[in-house]
């Protein structure tokens, strides 16, 4: 297997320096960092997707895509004579082993919980060792997160030096503080001041989300599914009286939505 997979990576560095060569594919040759930046974003977002789909096949494929992305950076760099594939596995090797002290080094056994315990203390060292003086414990959390991970993350950040919220139920209390605060700004018509206390109850939401230990962005996509899969269900019900919902008033697609909700539940049941 190591030699197989070492072929074949072998063979992906080399596709890729050829299409950037000089008689290489124009439009990769036109690329930077930056203008693939969105690409590498969106096959991460397509392996999540074929992992909660199920879909191995997809998932082989959109690995490989993601890999590719991956390589394609390298390749950029190395040209800018920056660093190159070689050095971006042999430093995650390196990362790995350090965070690992349990299995490549003289620490003692750990189980899952203590792990992640220790994995971030190892974390938090390596920052502090990376940053400069001026920088803050939230200074290094990616800007290009999605929000909501990164509220996730920079409320973590915080708890870990006693700014949080010790109890669920003090966070619940704070969110319906930020739910009077937006229906009040909602009364005033102010669309800058109503945006920013729904920024408030979002990132208040992301602090429960993180005390339960949900991905917000999970439940989030979860909850996008339930809605276009009880639309569609609207849209087909309507459709076998040859209509849309646009021929439809709002309480009878509600009534077709509680349909919807009780169909599911049925099928829960029954499975």
């Amino acid at each position: 297997m190591p030699d197989r997979a070492g072929a074949a990576l072998t063979d992906l560095l080399a596709l890729m320096a050829r299409l950037r060569s000089i008689d290489g594919c124009p439009w990769d040759r036109a690329q930077d960092f930056a203008s693939i930046a969105a690409y590498t974003i969106e096959e991460a977002y397509e392996v999540a997707d074929a992992i909660a789909r199920n879909d191995r096949g997809d998932l082989r494929d959109e690995l490989g895509d993601l890999l590719f992305q991956v390589v394609f950076h390298a390749q950029m760099a190395s040209e800018a004579q920056d660093f190159d594939f070689g050095d971006v596995a042999r430093g995650i090797v390196e990362k790995m082993i350090r965070r690992h002290p349990h299995v490549f080094g003289d620490a003692a056994p750990r189980t899952a919980e203590a792990q992640n315990l220790a994995w971030e203390e190892i974390k938090t060292a390596e920052r502090r060792s990376k940053s400069s003086s001026s920088g803050g414990i939230l200074s290094d959390v990616p800007t290009a997160l999605p929000a909501l991970t990164r509220a996730v993350k920079l409320s973590k950040r915080a708890a870990r030096v006693g700014f949080v919220w010790e109890k669920i139920s003090e966070v619940m209390q704070k969110l319906h503080e930020e739910i009077a605060e937006l229906e009040a700004e909602i009364d005033t018509g102010d669309a800058a001041k109503i945006s920013d206390e729904l920024g408030d109850v979002l990132f208040v939401c992301a602090n429960i989300a993180r005390h339960l230990d949900i991905d917000p962005e999970t439940a989030l996509r979860g909850a996008n599914d339930k809605f276009t899969r009880r639309f569609s269900f609207i849209e087909q019900a309507l459709a076998a009286d040859h209509r849309t919902p646009a021929d439809a008033d709002l309480p009878e697609m509600e009534i077709l939505w509680r349909a919807a909700k009780d169909t599911e539940k049925a099928a829960r049941a029954e499975a």
